[in-house]
């Protein structure tokens, strides 16, 4: 799986827990706001495409290209547990257990497993896996209204205390909210290629058992593990 959609996992993990449902009439930074104020767990089926803006000897009228589809469920606990499943054209699953993420590829036979808090520790998922509020790690601004959604742009905001720059490996990050409710992702890198996710059938709250975030290799799997 390329980086940038691993990227992009994480950044949509930020955001897939939910609270009550809030009138329609609140901004969507509001929205999104007591969406992650009050959320505990989720789960869900998702469309994840890459696109890209039309090259200049390509149809310049056609918007954004599909280069990529998939389609899977989710499941998200607070804080520090998903699942992201790729159910189709191929199936993976991407787990973070709280401790560690691991990558299970069913074609190749093979686990890759990194310590989770230095993977996600430079993405959007800092919404999830933070302890403080949503403005302490990003400036949220309005946007407009498209698609029956209050879209909000999300910019991290930068830390004078760090020793590096932020490494997130997109320019622009924007959450379209509905009813309360995250709808869609877009994230767009330095190069105009954009991952545009849209969320759908998402239940609340769910039970989840304690073992639903527990991966095992199968026998016979080649096993990686990253520093």
């Amino acid at each position: 799986m390329p980086r940038f959609l691993i990227s992009a996992i994480l950044a949509i993990a930020s955001i897939l827990f939910a609270g009550t449902a809030l009138s329609q009439s609140e901004s969507g930074a509001e929205q999104l706001r007591q969406f992650v104020r009050n959320s505990k767990t989720a789960e869900g089926d998702f469309v994840q495409q890459q696109l890209r803006a039309p090259k200049a000897n390509e149809p310049q009228d056609k918007g954004l290209k599909v280069l990529r589809q998939t389609q899977g469920h989710f499941v998200f606990q607070r804080p520090g547990r998903f699942i992201w499943e790729t159910q189709k054209p191929y199936e993976q699953k991407l787990i973070a257990d709280g401790k560690q993420l691991i990558l299970w590829d069913k074609d190749l036979n093979q686990a890759t497993f990194r310590p989770a808090g230095q993977a996600l520790a430079s993405t959007p998922a800092a919404i999830l896996f933070g302890e403080t509020s949503l403005d302490q790690h990003f400036d949220l601004v309005e946007g407009e209204e498209r698609l029956g959604m209050k879209w909000v742009s999300l910019t991290p905001k930068k830390d004078p205390n760090a020793k590096s720059k932020n490494d997130l490996p997109y320019t622009k990050i924007s959450i379209g909210m509905a009813n309360g409710l995250p709808k869609a992702l877009e994230l767009t890198d330095g190069l105009g290629s954009v991952v545009l996710v849209t969320l759908d059938k998402i239940q609340l709250n769910v039970n989840l058992p304690a073992n639903r975030f527990t991966f095992t290799p199968p026998a016979g799997a080649e096993v990686l593990r990253l520093n």
